[in-house]
C-alpha cells in the first residue's frame, strides 16, 4: 500500500468539497465545510446505532441539526453521503501513508508499513470501522462499487509483486493479489462484525506472511510472521477539536455546537466572523460587516446569538441611549475558531 494507492479516491472527496463550496466566498465555504463535517459524522453515527436500512436522510439531518435542504445541497442522495464517508476514510489513511514516507520504499516495505497503517487506522477508529468495513456491505449498487474502486486500488499495488524481488513472483496470475486483498478483508470483517476486541493490527504478521507467500515464498513468509510489530501509529497530535486533520468523526465527538438548538447558517457564520474580528461592533457595524442591511434582521439575530450564549452585549444598549456592544462569549470564539479550522482545512486539501 502505497500514496499512489487511493489516489483517485482522495482526489474525488477533493472535487466533492470544491463543488460544494463553489458559491459565496470564504465564510459560505467553511459553513458548507462543516455542514458537511457534520453531516458525515451523522451518518457514521447513525449508521452504526441503527444498521444501514434504518440510516434515513431524516435522521441523519436530525442529528446532524442540518436541513434537509442543505443535506441536499451536498448530496444526492443517503447512498452518496455513505460514499462520501468511504472517500473521506479512504483520503485520511493515504495522508497517513504519505506522511510514513513509504513511496520509494521497495514492495515489500511499501506493503508492509501500508498494511500497518490501514489496521492502525481501524484500531483508532472502531466504529468508522464497522461502518465503512461491515455496514457497507449492506449499501447500494453505487456505495458497493465505490468500495470495489478502493480494494482494486489496494490489489494493484500487491498486483507489483508479481515484478521484483523474486523469480517466483512471475509465476503469479493477476488473480492472486484480489485474492489476498479479498482474504484479508474477509478476516477483518470477521473481527469487527463479532466485536472482538483484540487489535486489528494483531493480525498484520499472519497478513505479511499471507501476502508475501505467492510472490516471495515460504522462508519470506514465515521470516514476516516472525516480525516484531512496528511501533503504533498514532496519527496527527494537533488538537483534534479543530479537525485540522479532517477529523470529523473527532469533531463530531467534540462539537461546539452540541447541544445549542440551532442550525449553522451562512448568514449566523459571517455575524460570528464580523464579532470575532471587530469585538465591540455595534447592531449597524455587525450587519454591514456581515452584509445585512435589514437592521431588525440582524437585531434578531443577534439578540438569538445573546440567548444561545455566543455572543453577550457588553455596552448600555438602547435603555440607556447608547450603542449595543456585541463581543463572543468563550463558546461562540469556540464555534468561529471551529469554522476557521475547517476553512484551513479545505484550503489544504485543495492545494
Amino acid at each position: 500500500m502505497t500514496s499512489r494507492a487511493l489516489v483517485r479516491t482522495r482526489a474525488r472527496a477533493t472535487r466533492a468539497r470544491s463543488a460544494s463550496a463553489r458559491r459565496g466566498d470564504d465564510s459560505h465555504e467553511q459553513v458548507a465545510e462543516m455542514q458537511r463535517s457534520r453531516l458525515l459524522a451523522a451518518t457514521v453515527r447513525t449508521v452504526e446505532e441503527l444498521g444501514y436500512a434504518h440510516a434515513t436522510v431524516a435522521t441523519i439531518t436530525r442529528r446532524a441539526r442540518v436541513s434537509r435542504r442543505t443535506f441536499y445541497d451536498l448530496f444526492a442522495n443517503r447512498e452518496d453521503c455513505v460514499a462520501a464517508v468511504l472517500d473521506d476514510a479512504a483520503r485520511r489513511v493515504c495522508a497517513e501513508m504519505e506522511r510514513a514516507g513509504l513511496e520509494g520504499l521497495p514492495w515489500r516495505e511499501r506493503v508492509r508499513g501500508g498494511l500497518w497503517t490501514i489496521l492502525s487506522f481501524l484500531d483508532r477508529e472502531p466504529v468508522l470501522a464497522r461502518v465503512c468495513v461491515v455496514q457497507v456491505l449492506r449499501g447500494s449498487q453505487g456505495v458497493l462499487e465505490r468500495r470495489e474502486e478502493i480494494l482494486r486500488e489496494l490489489a494493484g499495488v500487491l498486483d507489483e509483486g508479481r515484478s521484483g524481488e523474486s523469480a517466483r513472483s512471475s509465476g503469479c496470475p493477476p488473480l492472486t493479489a484480489e485474492g489476498l486483498v479479498g482474504a484479508a478483508f474477509s478476516i477483518v470483517y470477521a473481527r469487527l462484525l463479532r466485536g472482538e476486541r483484540e487489535p486489528l493490527t494483531d493480525l498484520h504478521p499472519e497478513l505479511m506472511g499471507m501476502i508475501v507467500l505467492p510472490y516471495l515464498g515460504p522462508a519470506a513468509a514465515r521470516r514476516e510472521q516472525a516480525r516484531t510489530a512496528p511501533a503504533p501509529i498514532m496519527g496527527h497530535t494537533e488538537n483534534r477539536n479543530a479537525s485540522t486533520d479532517a477529523r470529523w468523526v473527532a469533531q463530531a465527538e467534540h462539537d461546539p455546537l452540541e447541544g445549542i438548538p440551532m442550525r449553522l447558517t451562512y448568514r449566523t457564520a459571517r455575524v460570528l466572523e464580523a464579532i470575532a474580528q471587530r469585538p465591540g461592533v455595534s447592531n449597524r457595524l455587525a450587519g454591514d460587516l456581515a452584509g445585512i442591511s435589514d437592521q431588525g434582521q440582524i437585531s434578531k439575530l443577534l439578540a438569538r446569538l445573546e440567548r444561545l450564549g455566543l455572543t453577550e452585549n457588553s455596552g448600555l444598549g438602547h435603555a440607556r441611549g447608547e450603542r449595543n456592544e456585541w463581543c463572543l462569549t468563550e463558546k461562540g470564539l469556540q464555534v468561529t475558531q471551529t469554522l476557521r479550522a475547517h476553512a484551513g482545512q479545505q484550503q489544504e486539501v485543495a492545494s
